[in-house]
């Protein structure tokens, strides 16, 4: 155990301990966001707001160019997020769970192959193209762009990209060096796949209460 723990810290070696520390902070605040989501709960907006706030200035750090601008849309998103939350489709309920119509279903495949050509053309802008992560970056960018934006419209699909992306970052992050983030990516895997079942049970119910 001692060894493992040898060589997850070992990582951080050259790390300033400031950014050691906005990581972490990232980290709680990100999954408590998750957490407050899967419960349907407001409190996913304001927790998600310090989180990628806190991620912008450390993946910008380490030059994960799509991850940053990830962050950098969350916090917009969630902006958007909190008021379609707490928007009342009638006098008394809140918007509900539902799930994508055929519209919205293409608008997702615009959105995703949008954010793809968007950043291909970013990392080749400041040539960023430094070895296999770089287009994992991509793809995992265009993923939750697509996640990001169905949760904030409630939708129920929006879990099934978070499951996608969450997977593919874990391995993305450990080779990166980010120790914290990718054991965090590992358990937003977890909840992602307990939000998914908790949303279904809540589908088109009306919501009076979002805390």
């Amino acid at each position: 155990m001692t060894e493992i723990f040898d060589w997850l810290f070992a990582q951080y070696q050259d790390i300033p301990t400031y950014l050691v520390v906005l990581e972490i902070a990232g980290v709680v605040f990100g999954i408590l966001s998750v957490i407050f989501s899967k419960m349907n709960n407001i409190w996913v907006y304001p927790t998600g707001l310090v989180s990628t706030f806190l991620y912008v200035y450390i993946l910008q750090y380490y030059g994960l160019l799509g991850d940053m601008l990830i962050n950098a849309y969350y916090f917009l998103m969630s902006i958007y997020g909190w008021y379609v939350w707490t928007r009342k489709v009638d006098g008394q309920h809140h918007t509900p769970i539902t799930k994508t119509t055929k519209s919205e279903q293409k608008q997702t495949v615009l959105i995703f192959i949008a954010t793809v050509l968007g950043i291909t053309l970013l990392y080749e802008s400041f040539d960023k193209w430094e070895a296999w992560y770089s287009y994992t970056d991509i793809f995992t960018t265009a993923i939750f762009f697509v996640g990001m934006w169905l949760m904030a419209k409630k939708k129920i699909e929006n879990w099934i990209y978070w499951i996608i992306g969450d997977i593919i970052s874990v391995p993305l992050y450990f080779y990166k060096g980010l120790m914290f983030s990718a054991v965090l990516y590992l358990v937003l895997t977890v909840i992602a796949f307990y939000g998914y079942f908790s949303w279904k049970k809540l589908l088109y119910k009306p919501v009076e209460n979002l805390t």
